[in-house]
């Protein structure tokens, strides 16, 4: 119980240290902090309208998340995200153009599989490259996704574009009957249903089954997991391959129910803020979702700071990276020994002589 609540109090600490920081910086701008907090909440939270709009932003930062949660179960850090989720949405879009698919839910489903394919094989080429050349994952992913994003750009620009597109490129919309609708009427759509069972899913995977628990074994030992003969190559590659499935599958996500289409709308930066949800979450796949819903909810007040008060629509990603850098430092606060430094304060240290 002790522990768990360890678990909770570092990342709700940093959390409420960053969103004092960043009060005290928009102090400085001439607002009230406290105003803005208010802002912030009401935004994310205050009536069913801000609920869409932060359900519909935590769809794909749940998934972008699990890019980078499942590889670091098994040691690895990778940060590619962003590229793996662009290349995802570019092949779906892709393959409904050049493949006729059933105006149905079995099209939407193959769709979504080309863009979990496509971010698999990207990020699985981040391992690749780890495991057989030595290369640093978390460069390797970082570079990647650049690539990928230049690729985007150029075939959507190029090749795959519809030239009814003008002042804005884009591939060709996706058919009706291939787009993915809202729930119950509502702008949610099934994709935040879809973040929230890959997050349960892939949470039950690592628990419950053996190939998960030498995942784990493999991230967090992996001299005992060689001594005991795991498949180490084999289990980071299936790691890297899983979290790249779920980013493409969340660029997919984003063109069958936002976009329609691929464009340059898809490059948000869901990729990178996945990393901050994976790190808060401190790579659970079941916290996941909690704090997806809270960063998309700062993400979706974004707006409204800026039409009441007058912040930058992008103010809210200084509070994003407020909170990453108090999470790595509440990580380092994690592994002291806080009983062996009181061991070593010699009694009546600090008495008054």
């Amino acid at each position: 119980m002790r522990q768990a609540l360890k678990e909770f109090a570092l990342p709700t600490f940093a959390i409420a240290a960053a969103l004092l920081l960043f009060g005290v910086l928009v102090a400085f701008a001439g607002v009230d902090p406290v105003e803005v907090w208010a802002t912030l909440f009401k935004g994310a939270f205050g009536d069913w309208f801000s609920w869409q709009n932060t359900l519909q932003r935590a769809a794909p930062l749940m998934l972008t998340a699990l890019c980078v949660a499942l590889p670091a179960r098994a040691g690895l850090i990778v940060i590619g995200g962003e590229g793996a989720l662009v290349l995802g949405g570019l092949a779906s879009a892709a393959l409904a153009h050049a493949v006729p698919l059933p105006g149905n839910a079995a099209g939407t489903v193959v769709v979504c599989l080309a863009g979990a394919l496509a971010g698999a094989l990207w990020i699985a080429l981040a391992g690749w490259l780890r495991q057989y050349r030595g290369i640093n994952e978390t460069i390797s992913s970082l570079l990647l996704a650049y690539i990928a994003i230049g690729i985007f750009k150029h075939l959507v620009e190029g090749p795959l574009r519809d030239p009814a597109s003008l002042n804005k490129p884009s591939t060709h919309a996706l058919a009706d009957g291939l787009l993915i609708g809202g729930i119950g009427g509502s702008d949610v759509h099934w994709g935040f249903v879809i973040g929230v069972v890959a997050c349960l899913a892939l949470g039950w995977w690592l628990r419950a089954t053996a190939s998960g628990f030498s995942v784990r074994v493999v991230g967090g030992n992996p001299r005992t997991a060689q001594l005991v003969g795991l498949p180490a190559t084999r289990l980071i590659l299936g790691a890297c391959g899983l979290g790249g499935a779920c980013a493409g599958l969340a660029g997919a996500v984003e063109v069958a129910a936002v976009h329609t289409n691929a464009n340059a709308s898809l490059i948000a930066g869901y990729g990178y803020a996945g990393i901050l949800v994976a790190f808060i979450a401190r790579h659970n796949p079941v916290a996941i979702v909690p704090v997806a819903i809270l960063f998309g909810g700062f993400g979706a007040a974004g707006s409204l700071l800026q039409r009441r008060l007058g912040l930058p629509d992008a103010s809210v990603l200084v509070l994003q990276g407020i909170a990453f850098v108090l999470i790595l430092a509440s990580e380092g606060l994690r592994m002291v020994d806080w009983n062996a430094l009181r061991a070593r304060v010699p009694r009546g240290a600090g008495a008054v002589r």
